[in-house]
């Protein structure tokens, strides 16, 4: 029987597709394979698929895309992801237009009203330690990007990364939670980690604890608190990171809201925002938001 190089993942937005997703597309990237999107939907009144859901003629040819319905179902698409080179964002708006009325209403973000308090000073670093300072069994929480941030500052007590400490200093944080620092030990060692513990130790012995450090403030945007509001609003805007380099917003969907976040590493899957984890210590000066993978501030 012949192999069929390819990984299929299905996609609807949710937080854990989009986990799914990062996951899959590390895999197909490590095993050189192709990567297939599924998204599924239900159009009520239609006896056929519309026409405006498949792609305009020459699409596939010149984005390495292709779409193929299902047999026997009017509402299934799968997309074919064929050059690793490619983005995920043609595809996924693609899929996400065409199901937004149906499965989202196309209900806009809703307007929160401003704060009229002044911010408080709750720092990240009491955010992050509020479940314990440890490692368990959870692969979507922060204790590795805790314990990270832990090493640094013993390492180099006067690191930069202690302004998660200073709750009086606005910032926003992206936060990677234990699962991506798997994917990226996984990613830099070709070795999976069985644990939160390993997985630190994996990363900090491929790269060292000075380049960690360059990550975890690759992490970090100072001076501004940026709510998940004005994120879906800012999309192509770069942020200047306490790294130095930049990180550019790709807001693929505001609807659903679906983000993600471009690093300098092109050879890599990129992160999203998690919707469970946006807007964590809302509030105060530092405000952060979860993300489905490491960001990096170089190729790694």
């Amino acid at each position: 029987m012949a192999r069929d190089d390819s990984v299929l993942v299905g996609i609807d937005g949710s937080d854990e597709s989009l986990h799914a997703l990062d996951w899959a597309a590390a895999y197909a990237r490590h095993e050189g394979a192709n990567l297939h999107l599924l998204s599924s939907y239900l159009l009520p009144g239609f006896g056929v698929l519309p026409t405006d859901v498949h792609p305009q003629p020459g699409f596939a040819r010149k984005e390495g895309w292709g779409a193929t319905t299902v047999p026997g179902s009017a509402s299934c698409l799968v997309w074919r992801w064929k050059d690793s080179t490619m983005t995920l964002r043609h595809a996924l708006r693609r899929s996400i237009a065409a199901v937004g009325a149906a499965a989202f209403g196309l209900a806009a973000v809703a307007a929160q009203p401003a704060a009229a308090s002044t911010p408080g000073t709750t720092s990240l670093a009491q955010v992050l330690a509020a479940d314990g300072d440890t490692f368990d069994r959870n692969p979507y929480d922060f204790d590795v990007l805790d314990q990270a941030v832990a090493a640094v500052l013993a390492t180099k007590p006067t690191s930069p990364v202690a302004v998660l400490a200073d709750g009086t200093v606005p910032l926003t944080a992206f936060l990677p939670n234990d699962r991506a620092f798997q994917l990226f030990a996984w990613d830099l060692t070709h070795r999976w980690p069985r644990t939160e513990q390993a997985a630190l130790e994996a990363v900090a012995g491929a790269v060292g604890i000075d380049a960690v450090e360059q990550v975890l403030l690759y992490h970090v945007v100072p001076g501004a608190t940026i709510d998940a509001r004005t994120a879906l609003r800012s999309d192509d805007a770069v942020l200047t990171t306490a790294q130095g380099a930049g990180v550019r917003v790709d807001v693929i969907s505001r609807w659903v809201p679906l983000v993600r976040l471009v690093d300098q590493d092109r050879n890599d899957v990129d992160p999203f925002l998690v919707r469970s984890q946006l807007d964590l210590n809302k509030g105060n000066a530092q405000i952060a938001h979860g993300i489905t993978a490491v960001l990096r501030p170089a190729d790694l």
